[in-house]
């Protein structure tokens, strides 16, 4: 009796478009990671962190490699390799059917909430768009828009960049965890790896280990920080929020 894998939900949530999948499609046609990473434009790293990020998501093998042959082997898609595209094509056809319809429904105008299907524990989660990118040894320093003019920037690997197809102009999540931003007073940051954001302080939340504060941005947006004990500020009182780059996680949105 053949096993049939019950894919997780996340592993799920990269459809068709998504660069990762696209990849273990690609590998699934050529029978090469190599060949799927040159045909998908990305580096053979960046197809295999792709490739270990759906199989983490899976839990179970989606490639097996295979050896010999006059092109020295190469690689193959697992029974379960092959039914997560299955499902995945399913899943898209199915979605697109449903936007269809409600378009039809509703005057064929767009429903469009960036982030919509995204389950994370991040509590902060801004719209943005992509400015600029510079790459810096491993790394690519990313600066972003937000709806406000404000700038955002954030650091990933360049493998990261490649897989989320960042080009400037494109819109994109940019995520932080509350714990990793820091709400002070107006004073400007010394640090030029801190992004600084100002904003109006929305609510507060007192804790003797330091106070839960939700600042409003300009443009509407919300971010929710930490002060540190004894900073006692309150509502309606304009203060900062110190986020380092390395802590901005984007996501791209389909």
């Amino acid at each position: 009796m053949t096993h049939k894998p019950a894919f997780s939900d996340e592993s799920l949530g990269y459809d068709l478009i998504d660069k990762r999948m696209d990849i273990l499609r690609r590998i699934g046609m050529a029978g090469s990671i190599s060949e799927a990473a040159r045909t998908a434009g990305v580096s053979y790293k960046a197809a295999w962190q792709a490739v270990d990020t759906l199989t983490n998501l899976a839990g179970t093998p989606l490639l097996e490699r295979t050896v010999g042959g006059s092109g020295g082997g190469g690689a193959v898609l697992t029974e379960a390799g092959q039914q997560l595209l299955h499902l995945a094509e399913s899943l898209q056809t199915m979605r697109q059917h449903v936007v269809r319809e409600y378009a039809a429904n509703n005057g064929n105008a767009p429903l469009r909430i960036p982030g919509i299907g995204l389950r994370t524990s991040m509590r902060n989660q801004l719209p943005c768009t992509l400015l600029s990118m510079k790459s810096a040894g491993r790394a690519v320093g990313v600066v972003l828009q937000l709806p406000d003019g404000s700038t955002l920037r954030s650091k990933i690997t360049k493998e990261s960049a490649e897989l989320l197809g960042l080009k400037p102009g494109i819109e994109l999540l940019a995520l932080a965890k509350a714990t990793a931003v820091q709400i002070r007073g107006t004073e400007p940051a010394a640090a030029q790896t801190l992004n600084v954001l100002a904003g109006k302080v929305a609510r507060v939340d007192r804790n003797a280990a330091g106070d839960e504060i939700v600042l409003a941005l300009e443009g509407g947006q919300q971010l929710v920080g930490f002060g540190s004990p004894g900073l006692r500020l309150k509502p309606g009182e304009m203060a900062s929020a110190l986020l380092e780059e390395s802590a901005v996680v984007l996501a791209a949105i389909d």
